[in-house]
């Protein structure tokens, strides 16, 4: 008898031989979450403050509206830590020239000083996590959540309906 590729993948049982990953990611999150916390409170910056300096890039500049669709966030919730994140210096919202409705940002000097700053310490807590791998299995791990990280995210279900049970 031959062996498939679904009989590798499940017990004896049928059940899977691994967690789903969203029970192997999620608590990594919280984790990650959680030890960037105090680096974020010694920087004076909120998880979507810190957020907003990582996607505010050199150009594009972006506008509110694209820049609350990239990190995923309620453009209209996003508005009070724009607010609080351009009266302390660290971004600029000019109005767009073609279009005054719309509003551009952009990080200043500071702004990205700040945001070098509290990546560099979070990154140096992160590798000292990553050093619990072997260097192999952490670059590989590094591309495949670079890889995930960058999918879509999908389409909202519509309440009521599971996804694809019939």
């Amino acid at each position: 008898m031959t062996e498939n590729a679904a009989d590798r993948d499940t017990t004896s049982g049928g059940r899977p031989v691994r967690p789903d990953l969203a029970a192997m990611v999620v608590p990594l999150g919280r984790a990650l979450m959680a030890a960037e916390q105090p680096v974020l409170d010694a920087h004076g910056l909120t998880m979507w403050a810190y957020s907003v300096l990582l996607h505010l890039d050199e150009t594009p500049i972006r506008t509110q509206a694209a820049l609350a669709e990239a990190i995923r966030a309620d453009k209209t919730r996003i508005i009070a830590v724009l607010d609080d994140l351009e009266k302390r210096g660290l971004i600029r919202r000019q109005p767009d020239p073609g279009d005054r409705r719309v509003r551009l940002l952009s990080l200043t000097s500071e702004g990205r000083r700040l945001r070098d700053a509290a990546q560099a310490a979070i990154q140096e807590g992160e590798e000292r996590l990553l050093a619990r791998l072997p260097a192999a299995d952490r670059a590989v791990l590094v591309r495949a959540l670079q890889t995930l990280s960058g999918l879509p995210e999908p389409a909202p279900r519509k309440p009521g309906r599971g996804a694809g049970r019939t």
